[in-house]
């Protein structure tokens, strides 16, 4: 049991989901390009959000959550470059409408993995001339065309993980596999999702992170230089923009910009996974622990330390567990895992931290990038059935 003490009042409840996922690919965009080049498996329709939304956001407010982030898919609103689709800009427009008519206040993320086909056929983010042209222009015109029905933004999801996965070699699009390349494009696309915040602060609704947050270990002495790279690249690199408008990343100049410092109202991550680093490399941490499909040990403790390190690190900014979840066919490992990060979350409050929601990822099982269809990570399953984990969450939220 998780204990008496209430959780703060308007604490946030929600889920969060992508365009791609829930959706399927855009046909306009690299993703799709991606699945026709054999890449990736096909995501087809996603699980029919896109004909299913009313219905996803009734079960959502009738479980209590009242907060749901989604993706608008720019490779649906803009194909081509400078060609508007109305009728997709009218679509996101019912979706998000039908959210606030179920109770539920939508976030909206302006990029989750996936970019037009043309934008990333220019160079994508790592062309400053991409980021203050056809970037800024696609920023101001969703901050334009949905601002009066957002609850609030969340520009770009996991800017770590997006660098990593497309230049590192796992598998993503542009699939590159080039540490330096890796380096400038990380440090591309925390700009773009700085200056993206900046721009969405000045709607007056509320902007959010999504980082994607592991703990980095040094298991031995061999490995602290190791642990050191990862902790530059996927921590204290943003920490600096944010806190001090200094972009910092190893091999690279700094990248001075007064101008982004305080680029977010809630400073959000993503949690799924403690990083180990030994005999000069990464591995799961820690051992012995059952190891997720996606390749790390399942962990739930490191969310205990990522909530630390941020109110050490930021004590004045408050905190949101943007996603938190396990992938698994296991529903009674989910119920466990999920029970785990409740109380974590609980305790850290309790503490002092100054957290103001938990969002579960994610609510409807969706496609999983490389893993297709075959690894669930939903509260809800592909036909709408309640999985009975989602009561740890519901029992939660009326504590």
């Amino acid at each position: 049991m998780l204990g008496p003490m209430p959780w703060p009042r308007g604490f946030l409840w929600g889920t969060g989901a992508s365009s791609t996922q829930c959706e399927g690919a855009a046909p306009r965009s690299d993703w799709r390009a991606w699945e026709r080049a054999g890449r990736a498996p096909v995501s087809g329709d996603g699980n029919g959000f896109a004909r299913r939304y009313e219905e996803d956001f009734a079960a959502y407010r009738t479980l209590g959550l009242t907060q749901h982030r989604l993706s608008i898919e720019w490779a649906r609103i803009e194909p081509e470059p400078g060609r508007v689709d109305e009728a997709a800009v009218a679509h996101y427009r019912a979706v998000l409408a039908a959210a606030h008519a179920s109770g539920v206040t939508p976030w909206i993320c302006l990029h989750h993995f996936t970019l037009p086909d043309w934008f990333a056929a220019s160079g994508g983010f790592l062309s400053a001339a991409n980021r203050t042209g056809p970037w800024r222009a696609q920023v101001a015109r969703v901050a334009e065309r949905f601002g009066d029905l957002a609850g609030g933004w969340k520009p770009i999801n996991e800017p770590n993980a997006y660098a990593l996965l497309g230049w590192l070699g796992l598998g993503f699009p542009p699939g590159k596999s080039d540490t330096d390349a890796f380096l400038e494009a990380l440090e591309a696309i925390h700009l773009a999702a700085a200056e993206a915040g900046a721009l969405l602060r000045q709607t007056g609704k509320p902007v959010a992170s999504v980082h994607a947050l592991s703990p980095v270990l040094a298991l031995d002495d061999a490995s602290a230089e190791v642990a050191d790279f990862v902790d530059a690249c996927n921590w204290r690199s943003w920490l600096g923009l944010l806190r001090d408008g200094v972009l910092a990343l190893p091999r690279r100049a700094p990248v001075e910009r007064p101008d982004l410092a305080g680029n977010v109202d809630l400073l959000g991550f993503s949690y799924y996974f403690t990083i180990g680093a030994r005999g000069g490399g990464i591995v799961p941490y820690p051992d012995g622990a059952r190891m997720s499909p996606l390749g790390y040990a399942v962990h739930a403790d490191g969310l205990r330390l990522v909530l630390d390190r941020l109110h050490a690190e930021l004590p004045s900014t408050p905190l949101l567990i943007s996603e938190y979840g396990i992938g698994t066919h296991d529903d009674a490992e989910r119920a466990a895992y999920l029970r785990d990060g409740l109380a974590i979350a609980r305790d850290a409050i309790a503490r002092g931290i100054d957290l103001r929601g938990f969002f579960h990822w994610t609510g409807v099982d969706n496609y999983e990038w490389l893993h297709g269809y075959d690894l669930p990570f939903g509260l809800l399953d592909r036909e709408r059935r309640v999985r009975p984990s989602a009561a740890v969450l519901h029992d939660a939220m009326r504590a």
